[in-house]
């Protein structure tokens, strides 16, 4: 199907470039169909490259206070240089490969709020690169990741946000300059708790888990944050009762600093 219509003038001739996804719904790991429609304006032109890629909005920190950017992950060249010949259609299929870190945009049906993830296409003519507007893909969870998601909810947490924050949490096996967090409101059971903030990182066989527990402050007493980082394997995670694994985990910690 065509998802979203990208359109681009692009230098004297007026050639233009649509987008279509076959699919935009994909897990981190997998493939997004679809193909470049390029339409030939009224002379001939030189097309030096056409390429596709993945593009994330990401926090970042500047000067004492924090902006959104657009930051490229990933992109991906389709063939070589071409004539295109005036008044002529020139399609290109692709296969885009979306990184195993790709964060979530999707979970149960609805939109994460905060998450702006797409397709973005370039097309260079005579020295100069037109870029369209994103083509949003929707990136569901993985298996693993989804339990660690529907664990979370059934001991009560509520979804808060989502983000992507520029930088690198030490400890993991993440290659991308971003990460993502996933905000839960705690439930009243953790009464010493005000939310906990979820990232996954993952590869082909391993995710790493990084949880962050953010306790309430009170009048005489500020916040603290307790940290935690573990690993899943994403073939074995149905062994693992993760409802469980989390609320002891919280109890522990919870326990220790005497919140709950």
């Amino acid at each position: 199907m065509a998802f979203k219509k990208l359109f681009a003038s692009v230098g004297i001739g007026g050639a233009s470039v649509e987008t279509l996804l076959s699919e935009p719904n994909v897990l981190p790991g997998g493939v997004v169909h679809g193909e470049v429609r390029i339409q030939g304006g009224s002379v001939e032109q030189e097309i030096q490259g056409l390429s596709v890629g993945l593009q994330g909005k990401v926090e970042v920190e500047s000067e004492d206070r924090e902006m959104l950017r657009d930051i490229e992950f990933h992109r991906q060249q389709l063939g070589g240089a071409f004539t295109l010949q005036a008044g002529t259609t020139h399609v290109v299929p692709f296969a885009l490969e979306i990184p195993w870190e790709t964060p979530v945009t999707t979970f149960l049906g609805h939109q994460l709020t905060g998450m702006h993830v797409g397709v973005s296409t370039e097309l260079a003519i005579a020295r100069a690169v037109d870029s369209s507007d994103l083509d949003p893909v929707n990136v569901h969870p993985l298996p693993a990741q989804q339990a660690i998601l529907d664990a979370f909810g059934a001991l009560g947490f509520r979804f808060k946000s989502a983000d992507l924050e520029q930088g690198v949490i030490r400890g993991t096996r993440q290659r991308l300059p971003f990460y993502q967090e996933i905000e839960f409101f705690a439930p009243p059971q953790y009464r010493g708790l005000s939310q906990v903030e979820l990232s996954f990182v993952a590869d082909s066989r391993t995710m790493d888990v990084v949880l962050e527990m953010d306790k309430k402050g009170g009048l005489f007493t500020g916040g603290g944050d307790s940290y935690r980082c573990f690993q899943v394997d994403l073939e074995r995670f149905d062994q693992t009762d993760w409802s469980g694994y989390l609320n002891q985990w919280l109890a522990e910690v919870g326990g220790k600093r005497n919140w709950f």
